[in-house]
């Protein structure tokens, strides 16, 4: 740090050079960890070996295919492609109580059904035991894109209330036109376990309406 300047100064540099350090993502981060660390719960491995997680497995691959062919024959009419992934969730809970499993929007820790956030469904097999799905949808083009795609954010009121396994299905969509509408309609779908997803943890500054919407801040205004 250059000498000349006065310990005010130099205050201040190291202080913006601190909060740049602060900005920087953490990447890298064991999703597992996370999980564990918002929660106090545990996520789950997927055993291929265990007979009862490759009978899950059957009736997912089931579940998965009734639901790929119920949204593909019917078709998802939206307008924003973000919603294409929450309008699949529903034939995804049909489809799983269709084989056999219980499927539902996820409680939270005080015992409400909450849609919004990790995860999408959760699922309690023949067995009773627990897994959380989460839904995603892309296209071609963006399957191998680098820009983020899951999201989950921690909540004094979580979703996750038990340990569990957890998995994510991106299905594969492309848009249509069927009866003269622009419909999106899934193609393919695949299926992966969590347990050795890495995450990053990217910070971010901001700020409400009251903070913005300040009349001491207020320059001009005009209506009409």
């Amino acid at each position: 740090m250059d000498d000349n300047l006065s310990n005010d100064e130099k205050y201040v540099r190291e202080l913006e050079e601190t909060i740049a350090k602060f900005m920087s993502p953490l990447k890298d981060i064991p999703f597992r960890i996370v999980i564990k660390a918002i929660t106090g719960f545990s996520v789950v491995p997927f055993d291929r070996n265990s007979p009862a997680d490759t009978a899950l497995l059957g009736r997912l691959k089931d579940a998965l295919n009734k639901a790929l062919s119920d949204a593909n024959q019917i078709g998802i009419p939206t307008s924003r492609p973000n919603e294409v992934g929450n309008r699949i969730e529903p034939f995804v809970r049909r489809a799983l109580c269709a084989v056999g499993c219980k499927a539902s929007i996820p409680k939270t820790k005080k015992g409400v059904h909450r849609s919004a956030g990790y995860p999408d469904i959760e699922i309690r097999d023949i067995d009773n035991r627990l897994t959380y799905l989460e839904c995603k949808t892309y296209n071609i083009k963006s399957e191998g894109s680098s820009f983020r795609a899951f999201y989950l954010q921690p909540s004094e009121d979580a979703k996750m209330t038990a340990d569990a396994r957890h998995l994510l299905v991106g299905f594969e969509v492309k848009l249509e036109e069927r009866r003269s509408k622009n419909v999106y309609v899934p193609t393919k779908w695949r299926l992966y376990t969590l347990e050795n997803l890495r995450v990053q943890v990217k910070h971010e500054f901001n700020a409400s309406n009251i903070d913005i919407y300040r009349s001491d801040s207020l320059l001009a205004q005009s209506s009409i």
